[in-house]
């Protein structure tokens, strides 16, 4: 699977067929309650079984599209260079290199290249969000205590 490549925005086309399908797949999903279903593709009248999360999944890309969101999908446990996973965390190379050598965010050396893990990015990114709110409520309490921010308004 080629990874976290050929992330195109969809076109305005692909967001109408996006939208119709969306909500056609989103109604149908209500009505499955196993692990798999059988469908039928139209053109060629083959029916193929597909697991229930396939057709979870294909609804979340759905209902994507449709809102003109640009996205990629990456398997777990795909590795990535330093370089994607700054992109992915929105921080410069060097500053996550940095990271890496304290230990913060696990990786792997190949040869003189470091590799991370994908899940494990999204884990540090999802431990910074939850930081950095912590420090916004903490923040907010503080101006609150000294009488600078007034909920009543």
């Amino acid at each position: 699977m080629n990874t976290l490549a050929l992330v195109q925005k969809p076109t305005k086309s692909e967001q109408n067929a996006a939208t119709k399908s969306y909500a056609t797949l989103a109604a149908a999903l209500g009505q499955i309650h196993s692990e798999q279903t059988e469908i039928e593709l139209e053109k060629t009248k083959e029916r193929i079984t597909i697991p229930s999360r396939a057709l979870i999944l294909l609804s979340d890309i759905l209902k994507a599209m449709s809102q003109g969101t640009t996205l990629s999908i990456v398997p777990v446990a795909t590795e990535i260079t330093t370089q994607k996973a700054a992109e992915i965390l929105g921080c410069s190379r060097p500053y996550l290199v940095k990271l890496l050598e304290e230990g913060k965010i696990s990786h792997t050396k190949v040869g003189k290249h470091r590799r991370l893990k994908f899940e494990d990015v999204l884990r540090y990114r999802e431990s910074m969000k939850s930081e950095q709110k912590k420090h916004i409520i903490d923040m907010m309490n503080f101006d609150e205590d000294l009488g600078l921010y007034d909920s009543q308004c």
